[in-house]
């Protein structure tokens, strides 16, 4: 048992002679404001956070550069040579 398409339109036309035309253009008006004010809000969080994450991805990166060589012992190459043989 749902609402149908007709008991909206009384509920909206009951509200409209309550609160007038104009008024619910500017609650409309303001409440698209606040919406788009709200996705701003979270697209600059968003921005911030991506960027905290790209700054300790760099410094993470940065050490990573350094390089543990072990290092051998060259063989002569009379020594090379017996050992392929």
């Amino acid at each position: 048992m749902g609402i149908s398409i007709w008991q909206l339109l009384i509920i909206l036309a009951i509200v409209l002679v309550l609160f007038g035309a104009k008024r619910l253009r500017n609650v409309g008006s303001d409440l698209g404001g606040a919406i788009k004010g709200f996705k701003n809000a979270v697209k600059e969080e968003d921005k911030k956070q991506d960027a905290e994450e790209q700054d300790k991805q760099l410094e993470k990166k940065e050490g990573d550069n350094v390089f543990d060589v072990a290092a051998e012992e060259k063989q002569p190459a009379e020594n090379k040579d017996k050992d392929k043989v």
